[in-house]
Formats: C-alpha cells, sequence, structure tokens
C-alpha cells in the first residue's frame, strides 16, 4: 500500500527515540492535515509510532514492512 504524504522523513539507521523525536519535530512544522511519511529500520519503530499517535492525537493512517524497513504514515492533526 503506497499513500499520498506531503513530507518524507528518513529515519533509517536511528534508533529509539531518535524516529519519534525527528517525526515530532516534522510534524511541529508541518500543516494540520498533511501527511508524514516516516522511513525506519528501529525494530520498535510500529509499536513506538502507535504509543506517539495516542499520545499526541495524530492519526496513524498505516505502517507497512518491507525486509526490515517500516513505513509509517501519520496525518498532523
Amino acid at each position: 500500500m503506497r499513500l499520498a504524504f506531503d513530507v518524507e522523513l528518513d529515519t533509517c539507521g536511528l534508533n529509539c527515540p531518535l524516529p519519534i523525536l525527528k517525526a515530532k519535530k516534522a510534524l511541529t512544522a508541518m500543516a494540520s492535515g498533511q501527511v508524514l511519511k516516516v522511513l525506519a529500520t528501529d525494530p520498535g519503530a510500529l509499536r513506538d509510532f502507535e504509543a506517539f499517535a495516542r499520545q499526541t492525537g495524530h492519526a496513524l493512517l498505516a505502517q507497512e514492512t518491507e525486509g526490515e524497513r517500516f513505513f509509517i504514515w501519520m496525518k498532523r492533526k
């Protein structure tokens, strides 16, 4: 599945909490309703972004795994 997005953030090679911190910074700079696509390799990324969405109110649109890479789409609240 490939969703449309406004901003792409590559956090491959970074471990927790850096992918979340970088996503938070990117979302802050975006307009409400825009979509952020995050690329990650941290094995905990999917779980971390689910918790991040619950805590912040940003919508977690989709998550996808492709080999050792994870793709996360979030919509800014």
